[in-house]
């Protein structure tokens, strides 16, 4: 498979992981009132990540970037969001979302040795989020992404598209902690499943036989975020995820080593410029 230049490919990744990553797990909630119209800054993170849901195998990255945070009233660039909020009601709002994974070089996963990469995804696409309500000082939320999935290492080519219903919870503390949790369903398409958990016959081998793949359950996802403002510049944060594919639709495909799986990852971000207009909500 043709590949763009690697250079630009990871320039691209680098410039959508310093949008995604702050936006995703370093920004304050997003209910807060007082919070600046635009931000500007830099973090730096390291993630464990799985190579994949059902590999036995790990990648690490450590990053440091910039990121840019926007929350105006249509026009967006905050956490997991960036571009057109379409709806904002009390209880139900309509945006595009972003969802991302690192990818891994097949050298390095011995299942999948001698097969093409595993580019760096990046996913995006319309998203509906419901309040559900509060209880114990802290508020559920419903979310529905349908997202299309792009390989940034492979000049964006397109690998398909995911569906990932969520339940969410979030609190904050008095202590100036705050904190989240998580599960949802991600489901993926023939073609998003053929790239994670396809054998094509030219690739197959003893212990590796051809796969033909399906559309269907990817994974159940449990995760958990954690933040807390050391000052009124500083930020540190924390997550974990739990990937378990059981009952997964291609849960018999020779690139799926083991049921369960998790990603890791832990950083600081520093804002350095901040807009005395305050954000729209």
């Amino acid at each position: 498979m043709p590949r763009s230049n690697p250079t630009r490919a990871r320039a691209l990744a680098l410039a959508c992981a310093a949008l995604l990553c702050p936006l995703a797990h370093a920004q304050e909630d997003d209910s807060e009132a007082g919070l600046a119209l635009w931000e500007v800054g830099g973090l730096g993170f390291g993630v464990r990540q799985q190579a994949y849901p059902g590999a036995d195998e790990h990648v690490s990255r450590g990053l440091v970037l910039p990121f840019f945070i926007y929350r105006g009233k249509y026009l967006r660039a905050d956490r997991q969001t960036a571009g057109v909020r379409a709806v904002k009601t009390d209880n139900v709002e309509v945006d595009i979302g972003f969802a991302g994974a690192f990818g891994s070089s097949s050298k390095d996963i011995d299942a999948r040795r001698g097969m093409p990469d595993l580019g760096t995804l990046v996913e995006f696409g319309p998203r509906i989020k419901w309040k559900l309500g509060e209880a114990w000082g802290g508020r559920f939320r419903a979310d529905l992404p349908l997202r299309g999935v792009f390989d940034l290492s492979d000049g964006m080519a397109h690998r398909g598209w995911s569906l990932e219903p969520e339940i969410g919870y979030r609190r904050s503390m008095d202590n100036g902690w705050s904190w989240g949790t998580s599960v949802s369903a991600v489901i993926g398409d023939k073609r998003l499943n053929r790239t994670l958990y396809g054998v094509a016959p030219q690739y197959a081998t003893a212990d590796r036989p051809a796969y033909q793949a399906s559309s269907g359950l990817v994974t159940w996802r449990l995760q958990a975020t954690l933040s807390s403002a050391l000052t009124r510049d500083w930020r540190v944060f924390g997550f974990a995820r739990l990937d378990n594919v059981s009952g997964a639709a291609n849960r018999d495909s020779p690139l799926v080593r083991q049921t369960n799986g998790g990603t890791v990852g832990i950083g600081v971000a520093y804002t350095w410029l901040r807009s005395e207009a305050r954000a729209y909500d």
